[in-house]
């Protein structure tokens, strides 16, 4: 007996697709996000997927487009919070949490790896919009933009390899967390 595919609008068939890939690379890691892998996962085919990505780098470049929209989005506003109660840590939480929880990092070193640099370009953008967006709104004269810089760098050097760095150097895990919001704080007028 044939269960009968569900039809999805466009929109919607993208959007579970996303969603799918998102899981996968949470789950497995950037390599098991292919096309064969999000279409079996969703119940489409594989020509399904060609015709909304185009390639697997369609679908990794579109994948990270819809996961930095996602995290700046709570980043952002995190930060405006973070300002008022001069508390950075909760900014720090979310940026590690992109990084090494949601996949941010494996996926951004994977497409870096694989040749296809052009598929971090919605997340540099992103960033870009938010910091400008957060200078914007009343604190250009703070050191935001190399602020951004060291959280970001130090967010993916640790879901990259913190866990094993701090054990071989017999620290806490959230030492680099820890790191951040001081660095942060430093900053803070």
């Amino acid at each position: 007996m044939s269960i009968a595919r569900r039809r999805l609008s466009p929109e919607a068939s993208r959007d579970s697709a996303l969603q799918a890939a998102r899981e996968l690379l949470i789950e497995a890691g950037p390599q098991a996000v292919t096309l064969k892998a999000v279409a079996a996962r969703i119940g489409r085919t594989h020509a399904n997927l060609l015709h909304h990505f185009g390639s697997a780098s369609g679908l990794q470049k579109a994948l990270s487009a819809s996961m930095a929209e996602t995290i700046t989005a709570k980043i952002g506003a995190a930060a405006l919070r973070a300002r008022e109660a001069r508390d950075p840590r909760e900014v720090v939480d979310l940026t590690f949490d992109a990084f090494d929880k949601e996949g941010a990092g494996a996926l951004a070193s994977w497409m870096i790896l694989s040749g296809n640099e052009d598929a971090l370009d919605p997340i540099l953008e992103a960033i870009h919009r938010l910091v400008d967006d957060l200078a914007a709104s009343g604190h250009a004269d703070k050191p935001i933009h190399e602020d951004t810089l060291q959280l970001v760098l130090m967010a993916l050097g640790d879901a990259l390899m913190g866990g094993s760095m701090a054990k071989a150097l017999g620290l806490p895990r959230d030492t680099a967390r820890r790191l951040a919001s001081d660095a942060l704080m430093r900053t803070q007028p």
